[in-house]
């Protein structure tokens, strides 16, 4: 068997059916997720994530795969419920709300506007709408100016300490690069200032780390919050580095997100037990949070990416040992085979810390947009088991 075709009948035969048609509420419209291991519902809350979220994944696999109607219009479903149910009265979104779209909680930061985002691109893409790919630009903008203008975002810390993090830079990245795919749209200034960003605050040459969070200026913050690395954003943030370096050809690009990858494989994974750490000091000191070493579903499956997407670039076999080495550990110890799907959260041992499948994190998102990207660079490079 190639190896697309592995990624592929997990995806179709593993993945998918496990989530439709349960996952989508016909009562309220939108997306339930929150399931046990046999599918059973176990919270009718949802998450604003995952809307967006697994609409942008449906609605990549209708352009994408097969222009199927039901995925479509499941699509359309969490779109009209973000719209009708999410929205706050200040524009902004929720991140929890109940299942009739009652609000239950608002977060500071503005990533369920960025996978509105996203979502509503792709299905300008699917439908021609221009409503919709106005919906995508506003909401990107609006993502944009509540994320990096000065002052707009509550900040997390005390004006006595102030830290700046990875995240709202790398999913600024793959937003503009959803849109940019999907309206064509150039960002490329502003993609160009989130990768100088990346680069100089948080890729550290003399640690071989790339930090978490960081000082405003990019100095190591010597406190519990500050010191934390998590490896698996970091490998994720990589791989968008290097779909950037594919799409412009640029070595320099290819480097860097290798490089990221490189340091983060070494600081992150469990040599004695396989699998990748959740967090890591990057001093090599105890970590405060008490799931520091417990291994969850999506950084495997953004190591998944990553390492693959190296090897396509390079053609550095380590790549695809390392590959090799997650994706034999991943399948077999959260895979399901009787039920399909992953289970969620393990132990450092590899055991199940609960049955979980779905949750107000984790949808129809990571595990089947590695499923479907890692088909698509194993496919292109025609790589068999």
């Amino acid at each position: 068997m190639s190896l697309a075709d592995f990624y592929r009948d997990q995806l179709f035969r593993d993945c998918l059916p496990f989530w439709f048609p349960r996952m989508v509420d016909e009562v309220h419209g939108g997306f339930l997720h929150c399931f046990d291991h046999d599918g059973t519902l176990v919270d009718d809350d949802k998450s604003v994530w995952a809307q967006g979220r697994t609409a942008w994944m449906l609605l990549t696999l209708y352009l994408e795969h097969e222009r199927r109607p039901e995925w479509l219009a499941w699509a359309e479903s969490g779109l009209s419920f973000l719209e009708d149910h999410c929205v706050d009265e200040d524009g902004r979104m929720f991140f929890h709300v109940a299942r009739d779209g009652t609000p239950l909680r608002k977060r500071r930061y503005a990533f369920s506007e960025s996978f509105a985002s996203i979502a509503f691109a792709a299905h300008a893409a699917a439908t021609g709408s221009a409503s919709s790919a106005d919906k995508a630009l506003q909401w990107f903008e609006r993502y944009w100016d509540w994320t990096f203008t000065p002052g707009r975002m509550p900040p997390k810390f005390t004006a006595h300490r102030p830290l700046v993090g990875i995240g709202p830079r790398m999913i600024a990245l793959v937003t503009a690069q959803e849109l940019r795919k999907h309206l064509g749209h150039d960002f490329s200034y502003r993609i160009d200032g989130w990768l100088e960003e990346i680069e100089r605050l948080f890729v550290k040459p003399e640690l071989q780390v790339v930090m978490e969070q960081v000082t405003p200026e990019g100095a190591v913050s010597d406190h519990f919050d500050g010191r934390t690395l998590n490896p698996g954003h970091a490998i994720e943030a990589a791989w968008f580095i290097m779909e950037e370096a594919a799409h412009r050809k640029d070595a320099r690009l290819v480097k860097l997100g290798c490089t990221m990858l490189d340091w983060m494989w070494q600081r992150g994974w469990d040599a004695e037990h396989g699998g990748l750490f959740y967090f890591r000091d990057v001093l090599n000191k105890p970590v405060q949070e008490y799931w520091q070493d417990m291994k969850f579903w999506w950084p495997h499956d953004e190591a998944l990416i990553a390492t693959l997407y190296a090897h396509q670039l390079t053609g550095d076999e380590k790549y695809l040992r390392w590959h090799e080495q997650c994706r034999e550990w991943s399948f077999k110890h959260f895979g399901d085979a009787e039920h399909g799907e992953w289970y969620g959260y393990l132990h450092r041992d590899g055991t199940k810390a609960n049955t979980l499948k779905g949750s107000l994190w984790k949808s129809f998102f990571h595990h089947p947009r590695a499923l479907w990207k890692c088909h698509q660079l194993a496919n292109s490079g025609a790589l068999f088991l």
